[in-house]
């Protein structure tokens, strides 16, 4: 896609959820770029993470999942661009954050130093606490524990007092004795720290030789912090002030004075630590913690202008999220039932949305929601405008949901198989409206699904997404063509329509893997009839193929034996040719 403009960056993602006292890792790692005006297919089985992955584009993660690292860059020219005007407020702000930065840089003097402060301190922290090791063992053998409590006293809920007594009382002693395993595992681990604590309290020779480096170091860093910081220093100090103030200028007095406190002091602990913060990303990863970064571009007298840095991942405020949500990202979902309110007429359910995010008046609102109603192919949308949602065929509500994702005219449509609840005829129609739509309003397609007649249709590039991770990424010709991940044969070899007369259907074996226990090696590889040993002891590396094809696979590594595709996905344009009508 190196002719369209980059729109959305995802770098390392990580997403995370909280179930039962337990972690579960649904997105492992992934990184994808999206461009303007291209359709991007997300497959894979169910629990691969695709759903999980682009609800992070707007926020919709349930209330336990959260992303524990990562980026996620959006490209939007409109929404980064800031302008602040430099009221006596936000000119009082500039100069005492400027004031407060000169002063705070004298620590960056002291950076090295203050360096080896820290890591004398670790180190006799380790000396009096548990090893890493210990920690981690004596850590994952209480949540298991404490995992199969919680298991064992929900399906103890489960039996009937009346008929099941004794099942009852069995689970009950069983509760029991694992209440009493998990008081002499937290008692160990007690222990243990009190061990070390005391071995540490004895050991006189470490403690004299601590105090007297410590010492050293703390008299060296009270002259370092004390020398006066240079010109360019200042300089950028006094960039830094009017960055702080662009990126707090759109909240309230409450929030700019909470925010820019906060700022401040991140700032504060980098010049500490001797962050670099003339580079770029060094200041969005401190900026991030807190609210966006507002790059400082030029001013006037009247006003500050600079340019936001739109991470997804690191949104603080809901308020920011109504700006991104529909207006810039909108969703499709898979039954347009539970997308729709049933006791609200469409009408108002389109234009309430038009509203929200636009400024016009109720006639400019309806005027558009029945210009919309008409281009996703509704009927006498006029005499249609007031009806329910009930009054509409399961076509005309999945279109209906459409217009309403496009009403705003977003720039990523993200479709979470939107084609699964309806027939297959109404599935080539609602296909087919939405690359339509796509040639009128430019927005880029990410389509969730799991049916490859669909991705053969729709996609320009496809992800192949399994156990929270991509496995293969490339044009939907390398993916269908030219297949080199395992996991990828064993989805087109699951097509029914490659299935010959009188044979059994493909289906793969086994279960994808348990998402709370860390994954070692290739997460495909106790399903793969093609593993190698390597598969069981290391994760294989993302291997380019072509300059748009790549795979997850220790098959791509010269080291490793020459492997065909299976027979039944050989050779097989002219199936799909004539299975997909491509």
């Amino acid at each position: 896609m190196e002719n369209h403009k980059l729109l959305l960056s995802v770098k390392d993602l990580h997403v995370n959820f909280r179930v039962r006292g337990r972690t579960l890792s649904a997105i492992r790692g992934i990184s994808l770029d999206f461009h303007e005006d291209e359709s991007v297919a997300i497959v894979g089985e169910s629990g691969s993470g695709k759903s999980v992955f682009t609800k992070t584009f707007a926020g919709m993660l349930d209330s336990n999942g959260y992303i524990s690292e990562g980026a996620i860059i959006f490209h939007d020219e409109e929404l980064a661009d800031t302008v602040v005007a430099l009221t006596d407020s936000a000119k009082h702000l500039i100069y005492s954050a400027e004031e407060k930065l000169n002063e705070y840089a004298k620590l960056e003097n002291g950076a090295a130093t203050y360096q080896a402060m820290e890591a004398l301190k670790l180190e006799r922290k380790h000396k009096a606490e548990l090893s890493e090791e210990e920690q981690e063992r004596l850590d994952g053998e209480i949540a298991e524990l404490k995992y199969q409590r919680t298991e064992l006293f929900n399906l103890k809920q489960t039996f009937d007092s009346s008929k099941e007594k004794a099942r009852i009382k069995e689970a009950e002693a069983k509760i029991e004795d694992l209440d009493r395993q998990i008081k002499a595992k937290e008692k160990e681990k007690a222990d243990t720290i009190a061990a070390h604590k005391q071995q540490l309290q004895h050991d006189t020779v470490y403690l004299a030789d601590y105090d007297k480096r410590m010492s050293e170091l703390k008299s060296r860093y009270e002259k370092e912090i004390v020398v006066p910081i240079s010109d360019a220093v200042k300089a950028r100090n006094a960039i830094l002030a009017k960055e702080i103030c662009l990126s707090v200028g759109r909240f309230s007095a409450r929030k700019r004075s909470k925010y820019s406190h906060k700022l401040l002091q991140a700032l504060r602990h980098a010049m500490e630590e001797g962050r670099d913060l003339n580079d770029d990303a060094v200041r969005n990863a401190i900026f991030d913690e807190i609210t966006f970064r507002v790059k400082y571009l030029d001013e006037t007298p009247e006003k500050l202008h600079g340019t936001c840095v739109l991470n997804l991942a690191k949104i603080r405020d809901n308020r920011d999220w109504v700006k991104i949500r529909g207006n810039k990202i909108a969703t499709v979902f898979q039954d347009p039932m539970t997308s729709l309110n049933p006791i609200i007429t469409i009408g108002k359910q389109i234009t309430s949305v038009i509203l929200e995010h636009q400024n016009c008046s109720e006639i400019e609102a309806r005027a558009r929601a029945l210009e919309l109603m008409k281009k996703v192919g509704i009927p006498n949308a006029e005499s249609r405008f007031d009806d329910y949602p009930f009054q509409y065929s399961g076509g005309m509500r999945q279109r209906i949901v459409i217009a309403i994702a496009l009403s705003c005219q977003p720039k990523i449509l993200i479709c979470d198989e939107p084609t699964t609840a309806l027939d297959v005829t109404i599935q080539a129609q609602i296909l087919k409206l939405i690359k339509d739509l796509q040639k009128e309003f430019h927005y880029t397609i990410v389509f969730i699904t799991h049916d490859l007649g669909v991705v053969a249709n729709v996609a320009d590039r496809v992800a192949v997404l399994y156990a929270g991770q991509v496995v293969e990424l490339g044009t939907a010709e390398d993916i269908f063509y030219d297949p080199r991940h395992p996991y990828t044969w064993a989805l087109l070899s699951s097509l029914p329509q490659l299935a010959q007369r009188n044979t059994k259907l493909y289906s793969i074996t086994g279960t994808p893997p348990s998402l709370y226990n860390k994954i070692v090696g290739d997460s495909f590889a106790p399903r793969n009839p093609y593993c190698l040993k390597i598969d069981t002891l290391e994760e294989p590396p993302m291997f380019q193929v072509s300059d748009t094809h790549y795979a997850k696979t220790w098959l791509l590594d010269p080291r490793a034996p020459k492997i065909e595709k299976p027979e039944i996905i050989q050779n097989i344009h002219e199936k799909l040719l004539d299975a997909f009508n491509i």
